[in-house]
Formats: structure tokens, C-alpha cells, sequence
């Protein structure tokens, strides 16, 4: 089939429990996203919010 892809995470639901742990949580699940949080928690630590 076209453009059809099979994930095991999706299939067993690790994907919407990732997402719904990061979404009470607020802490982002992906390297991605942690990266992005922290690298603005310090730019807001050194020129305070904007």
C-alpha cells in the first residue's frame, strides 16, 4: 500500500500515553521538545520574561 507505515508504539498505545503524561505534566516526552523547554527556561532565567 501507499503511503502506509505500521508503528508497534501506536499499535500497543505508548504513543498516547507519552502524550498524555507530557500533556499534565507539562514536560515535553521528546528529546526535541526537552531541549527546546529547557533552552528557553534559561534564556528567560538570563534576559528575564519578555
Amino acid at each position: 500500500m501507499r503511503g502506509f507505515t505500521f508503528s508497534w508504539k501506536r499499535f500497543l498505545g505508548i504513543t498516547q500515553v507519552k502524550q498524555q503524561i507530557a500533556h499534565e505534566t507539562g514536560i515535553p516526552t521528546t528529546q526535541n521538545g526537552l531541549e527546546r523547554k529547557i533552552g528557553s527556561a534559561i534564556i528567560k532565567a538570563i534576559f528575564g520574561k519578555k
